[in-house]
């Protein structure tokens, strides 16, 4: 578990704390609102899954191991929201590696991300 990557999650939004061993740590709230895309990546038995958030604020996106402490709860809130498909995400977990986007190519409604950061 990455302890130093903590995902806190309210009505409005999450916020990401993280205190990476040997950096500077940093702060950053996210609103629901602002979510336009998430993809979540299998990485395989040996690396942490990572969720990569995309918004409307900026051109990267936010990434969040799966293993931070509160990752867990965060796919369950996207799932919630509307902002990651279950169905999707039951693949994603069952896969040793991929690649996994809601929407799905295409299908976005807004302007999407360019890049996963």
């Amino acid at each position: 578990m990455f302890s130093w990557y903590v995902v806190t999650i309210d009505d409005m939004s999450f916020s990401l704390s993280v205190s990476p061993p040997g950096r500077e740590p940093w702060q950053a709230t996210i609103a629901w609102d602002s979510v336009i895309r998430v993809c979540f990546v299998a990485e395989g038995p040996l690396t942490s899954d990572g969720l990569y958030v995309f918004t409307s604020t900026r051109p990267e996106s936010w990434a969040v191991p799966t293993e931070a402490v509160g990752g867990a709860q965060l796919l369950d809130e996207l799932m919630r929201r509307g902002l990651f498909d279950a169905g999707l995400a039951v693949r994603a977990l069952t896969s040793l590696e991929g690649l996994f986007c809601w929407p799905p190519d295409g299908e976005r409604e807004r302007t999407g991300p360019a890049e996963i950061a």
